[in-house]
């Protein structure tokens, strides 16, 4: 069974026992946090929301919080000696997913 869930403005297929990368939610870790924006269900029968699937929740447990890899940002103007180096590591939060009811 697999579900597709809405979290931090993007959609994600999950399935039970998948760890999620998803952007940084304000929980500690080993908390557990239910998801009830399910826009779809698969498995043996397939249900479509519209836009959410009526009864539909996607528990998960949050099994670390931290950032990515540095991403550097450089921005230059040709003939004026213009420079600018800016470097950015985003945070998210790493779940695992444990229980997908319909």
């Amino acid at each position: 069974m697999y579900a597709v869930i809405k979290t931090g403005g993007k959609q994600y297929k999950v399935a039970e026992g998948d760890f999620l990368k998803v952007e940084k939610l304000d929980n500690a870790v080993g908390d557990t946090i239910e998801f009830s924006e399910v826009l779809m269900v698969g498995g043996e029968k397939t249900m479509i929301g519209a836009p959410v699937v009526a009864g539909a929740q996607v528990t998960a447990r949050v099994a670390l919080q931290g950032r990515d890899k540095k991403i550097l940002v450089f921005k230059s103007k040709r003939r004026k000696n213009s420079r600018k180096l800016n470097g950015h590591r985003q945070y998210h939060t790493v779940l695992k997913i444990e229980k997908i009811s319909a």
